[in-house]
């Protein structure tokens, strides 16, 4: 079975934007306009973002703007300034109706996606990780729209539970990451057995292992040389990019060897 069975992954992203749209029918007219932790970003932004992402791929195109988004200091990537476009576009949409048309074209998705063929969901599709399975870029979605909810959360202080299918699902996209992020980023050397202790919603041991590449691995063939200790919360928000390790150190706990643990946490972030 792969690690995105069409079920499973369809039932977590219904449910995450399930989630959404009750923690939004939450929110007054101030909160919308809440800067988030995303650069230029309100909270009527990120669910601008969201409808965006799923107006696209229903193929609908964004809307025209006035505004060269090239130019705002946040945006970096020809990505970042397609999501601009939808930010932008509906920036003075007023908030309840955002949210008809977030409920609007999430349940087209949800109709678009249950109605897909096995066949479909294997089917090889450019997705933000290159070439993959159709049913890989929906785990992205899940994983995408999960970390969003969170941004909202932190951004309005609502708190929600983080664990359950959708962010077991969205948290696997962070774990497929993992032996690159230590490796690469974190350059953590040859030899190294690096272990995450997580506590919380999410509470898991993971296992990366540094042999000519480093990999996540089921088990560590001996003792960890750095064991990096805190909540789930904490490890999902640097590495989806939106707090900084170096913030948060009494946070943390490293044991072993601290050089190599630093590194890795303050290089923990993947997302793009």
């Amino acid at each position: 079975m792969s690690g995105w069975p069409q079920d499973s992954v369809l039932d977590a992203l219904t449910e995450e934007w399930r989630v959404i749209d009750g923690l939004l029918a939450e929110l007054d007219g101030d909160q919308w306009l809440t800067p988030s932790n995303l650069p230029g970003w309100t909270v009527h932004d990120i669910v601008s973002h969201l409808i965006g992402t799923e107006s696209l791929l229903s193929g609908i195109n964004p809307p025209s703007v006035d505004l060269d988004v090239h130019a705002l200091p946040h945006v970096h990537n020809e990505i970042a300034a397609f999501n601009e476009r939808w930010v932008e576009g509906l920036k003075r949409t007023p908030h309840m109706d955002l949210l008809a048309h977030y409920r609007d074209i999430t349940a087209r998705r949800s109709d678009a996606l249950r109605s897909m063929t096995s066949a479909d969901w294997d089917a090889e599709t450019q997705t933000p990780v290159g070439l993959a399975p159709y049913g890989r870029f929906m785990r992205i979605r899940t994983f995408d729209c999960w970390m969003h909810e969170l941004d909202i959360r932190d951004a309005v202080g609502i708190p929600g539970e983080e664990g359950g299918l959708r962010a077991e699902t969205a948290f696997a996209e962070i774990t497929s990451a993992l032996g690159f992020v230590v490796g690469k980023r974190g350059k953590a050397p040859e030899g190294a057995r690096i272990t995450f202790e997580l506590e919380g919603p999410l509470a898991r041991s993971l296992h990366v292992s540094v042999d000519a590449r480093a990999s996540l691995v089921e088990e560590l063939d001996g003792p960890a040389t750095t064991t990096i200790s805190m909540s789930s919360p904490l490890f999902t928000r640097i590495a989806g990019g939106r707090v900084h390790a170096s913030d948060h150190r009494t946070d943390i706990s490293l044991r072993g060897d601290t050089t190599v643990g630093t590194r890795v946490v303050d290089n923990l972030a993947f997302t793009i």
